[in-house]
């Protein structure tokens, strides 16, 4: 057996702080596994007995360390309440450290079955999830041109600049955020980068004050998920829509639970992943689906889920951070909040993997009157 260095206890901490313990129990229980592997290296000379001691009480230390850390990171510390989905992003757009490692685009990227995220830039990711968007939702530059779009839940307005440039002169965007901050970053980003039929306000997506039928296009990426009223964001995004017009949206998901219902590890799981970034609550795919065609202002609502496509975004922001700590190295202030968020990536990317999550796509065009 190797004696543990420094780099190996980290990992080791680290990967006990994701899992979990189920008990103090269990730390002890590590603990003496690696009591009796020491005392066996130490009993065959390998190395002297106070050494294979002084391991076991920092093996031990790490362990209790890292339960304790547990606690602190499985306590959410951004519930969702009235005002808070503005409050979080407008710190995030005042702090710079969400802009430094997602870039313009705060949405997860597309990957191909060959490509590795280590090797690929995080925007080459996210500009290949918008093209993808496009075409699942049907969206053509060469017979959207003219169109007028609105972005539901702009952020930054790296999407909304984008489409811009990518429909051409002619189309207009109208882009809506709660925060006032990412306002006003994507209003100097759009000038920096020539955009000018590019527009961003400030905009409740729950009572838009927008006409009926104004937009040609109806674009959502990550916005449902906040929500507190899933009902009333579709009613509101199929109302705005023109007849004929495009609807597409992309959200996090949690799994249909009327086909698999949700067990205690489920339902613990789901909590901390709503409170943790201001979530109230997720829905699934098939809900999306059901709550547009309930409207009955749509034509036939396809359902896609893009885990595949997507889930290599949450290991690839948190290598990231790990492989250019510049973002947030010289921010104190931040750390703490800095490895709750990339706890709770961790803790996204695994909800995902297993299945409790979705990544849901939806489209659908609206009926002519």
């Amino acid at each position: 057996m190797k004696i543990l260095n420094g780099s190996t206890a980290i990992l080791l901490l680290c990967a006990a702080a994701a899992n979990g313990f189920s008990s103090p129990s269990s730390i002890q229980a590590k603990v003496n596994r690696k009591t009796t592997e020491l005392d066996m290296v130490a009993g065959g000379s390998v190395v002297p007995k106070v050494v294979a001691k002084v391991g076991v009480a920092a093996v031990s230390a790490a362990l209790a360390g890292t339960g304790f850390v547990k606690l602190i990171l499985d306590k959410p510390s951004r519930t969702y309440g009235e005002g808070s989905v503005a409050q979080e992003y407008d710190e995030w757009a005042d702090d710079g450290i969400l802009e430094y490692y997602w870039g313009e685009h705060i949405h997860l990227g597309y990957y191909s079955k060959e490509e590795k995220y280590k090797y690929k830039a995080l925007n080459e990711a996210q500009y290949a999830f918008i093209d993808e968007m496009m075409k699942f939702g049907g969206i053509d530059p060469a017979v959207d041109g003219n169109a007028k779009v609105l972005d539901v839940g702009c952020g930054f307005g790296g999407t909304s600049r984008y489409l811009a440039r990518k429909l051409g002169p002619n189309s207009e965007v109208t882009a809506i955020t709660l925060s006032p901050r990412q306002v006003e970053r994507a209003t100097e980003l759009a000038i920096e980068q020539e955009t000018p039929n590019a527009k961003f306000k400030v905009e409740d997506a729950l009572a838009m004050s927008f006409p009926d039928n104004s937009f040609d296009i109806v674009w959502a990426c990550e916005s449902g998920e906040h929500m507190p009223d899933k009902k009333k964001y579709i009613e509101q995004m199929m109302r705005v829509l023109k007849p004929g017009g495009k609807f597409v949206m992309a959200t996090w998901c949690q799994r249909d639970d009327r086909e698999a219902p949700f067990d205690k590890r489920d339902k613990r799981d789901l909590q901390y992943l709503y409170e943790e970034w201001s979530h109230p609550y997720f829905i699934s795919k098939e809900a999306y689906a059901e709550l547009v065609d309930e409207t009955g202002m749509m034509n036939k609502v396809t359902a896609a889920d893009w885990v595949k496509e997507t889930i290599n975004s949450w290991r690839h922001t948190i290598w990231k951070g790990v492989k250019d700590p510049r973002g947030w190295i010289f921010k104190p202030k931040t750390y703490l909040k800095c490895v709750r968020d990339g706890y709770c990536l961790e803790r996204m990317h695994r909800a995902f993997k297993r299945g409790l999550m979705e990544y849901g796509m939806i489209t659908a065009t609206k009926k002519e009157e």
